[in-house]
């Protein structure tokens, strides 16, 4: 599959690959692990026409976006932040929706708490929150230590990657059929192995969010909704039903036939969804 992203930019001199569509409010969309921009494809056009200005990247380490050689470069959550920030400034927006998924969950919450300011609406789906990561089969996979990771043959860590995103989805024919081979791609290989560990499994750190999650009652001043799969197996839907009543005022949908990667499974759904809630704002 193509990259929705094909503009790039140095922030704090490293890469950044992002895309702008259509005319209007604007809308910042925001992808998490291990995955990119690529998962809003079938979203961003939704958006696009009805009357939204959307605005995407791929995360520093994620995607088209730079791989740093050097893995002591920071593409933790909060580092995100500090990109997505230059961004902001690079598309002159002082404020916008932002619709954040996973990872991107994390980096979304962190600027609407130290800069709600910024935020006209916030919509969350799948995201991690607290200390809900990493799953437990990823903190046993972590054991085994990041260079002996790095290092494993290209079959072997193709094919547990490949059966590993399979289940972040409910409709595992259609994913299989359409974007797993292209999110397998962008962390298999030379480049894309060793920076999946250095840039993102590295960085599963609950300390992001913990240090925030006495100040998520805060965003019940913001418009927050909150969208998850029932049947998510790496962030259960127990995290969704948690940050709902964390947040005042929030709404919160749970969608059946529904994994993590609920945008593979339910992007029509989600569409409405997203579109509903910011008509209203």
């Amino acid at each position: 599959m193509e990259p929705l992203v094909t503009d790039h930019i140095l922030i704090n001199n490293t890469r950044i690959a992002h895309g702008v569509y259509g005319q209007g409010e604007p809308v910042i969309l925001l992808h998490g692990t291990p995955s990119s921009s690529l998962i809003w494809r079938n979203v961003l056009p939704q958006l696009t026409s009805n009357g939204y200005k959307v605005h995407l990247f791929d995360l520093l380490g994620y995607g088209v976006s730079e791989r740093p050689w050097d893995p002591a470069i920071d593409t933790s959550i909060s580092a995100q932040v500090t990109i997505l920030e230059g961004l902001l400034e690079h598309w002159g927006l002082q404020t916008a929706h932002f619709v954040a998924h996973d990872i991107g969950g994390g980096v979304a919450q962190r600027l609407a708490v130290f800069s709600p300011q910024r935020v006209r609406s916030l919509t969350l789906i799948d995201v991690v929150s607290f200390d809900s990561y990493p799953s437990k089969r990823t903190r046993e996979q972590m054991q085994r230590g990041l260079e002996t990771l790095i290092k494993s043959p290209d079959q072997e860590h193709k094919d547990h990657f490949r059966e590993w995103l399979l289940s972040a989805v409910h409709d595992k024919e259609k994913f299989a059929g359409s974007s797993l081979e292209t999110y397998l791609g962008y962390i298999s290989g030379p480049v894309g192995q060793p920076s999946l560990f250095q840039h993102q499994i590295r960085h599963y750190d609950p300390k992001h969010t913990m240090e925030i999650a006495d100040r998520l009652p805060q965003l019940g001043k913001l418009p927050v909704q909150i969208i998850w799969g029932a049947q998510d197996a790496w962030q259960v839907a127990d995290w969704a039903h948690k940050l709902h009543k964390t947040i005042p005022g929030s709404d919160l949908t749970i969608l059946e036939d529904c994994g993590h990667f609920s945008l593979e499974d339910q992007p029509e759904k989600i569409s409405q969804l997203v579109l509903a809630f910011l008509k209203k704002q």
